[in-house]
């Protein structure tokens, strides 16, 4: 006699806690927010007021849910961190725009994760993501900008294996012509056998 299973009362196993996808569509709103947040954060000492008021969740939102609907070319990705089913951080990669690069060089364009979700893991495993997904794409090196006065971000991300290499820029940030200086830290990203 065939013995029957009650397959609805097996659970489907442990679900990861935490994690990081490639970002869809619907992540555009959780993406904005959090986006909207940490570069209120991160530039609060650099940016004027009124710059800072135009960092709105809808507009990021907006951007986000158009590039993820039709991706540029090439190896561009959104990344998503997640708590649970959460979006509580993200990272945007893609070619490098830096005009001394060689092809094979990718960049890390932004990163965050929202302050309540912060020291748990999430920017690592978004930091690991994105070196797997640049070095799946062919990628050699990395690059990424971030305001040297974000010394936080700047830590976190040497201590992760990028440095300095000492390239900067001075961006304007507002319609008075002010700047802010962004240092330039790159990475290896080629294997090497032990």
């Amino acid at each position: 006699m065939a013995h029957q299973h009650d397959h609805s009362a097996h659970s489907p196993g442990p679900l990861a806690d935490a994690s990081v996808r490639v970002a869809r569509e619907t992540d555009a709103p959780a993406v904005g927010l959090v986006q909207a947040v940490v570069w209120r954060e991160a530039y609060a000492a650099a940016l004027p007021e009124e710059v800072l008021a135009t960092f709105e969740p809808q507009a990021f939102a907006s951007v986000w849910r158009q590039s993820l609907a039709s991706p540029p070319q090439g190896v561009y990705r959104l990344l998503a961190a997640c708590a649970g089913d959460q979006v509580v951080g993200f990272a945007s990669i893609g070619p490098s725009q830096d005009p001394d690069a060689s092809p094979e060089t990718g960049e890390l364009s932004a990163l965050g994760v929202h302050p309540d979700a912060r020291r748990v893991g999430h920017g690592s495993r978004l930091l690991n993501a994105v070196v797997d997904t640049l070095r799946g794409a062919g990628a050699t090196r990395m690059h990424t900008w971030v305001l040297a006065s974000d010394e936080a971000t700047r830590g976190f991300l040497m201590a992760g294996g990028l440095g300095p290499d000492g390239a900067f820029r001075d961006r304007v940030v507002s319609p008075d012509g002010d700047t802010a200086r962004e240092v330039r830290l790159v990475a290896d990203l080629e294997l090497t056998a032990p």
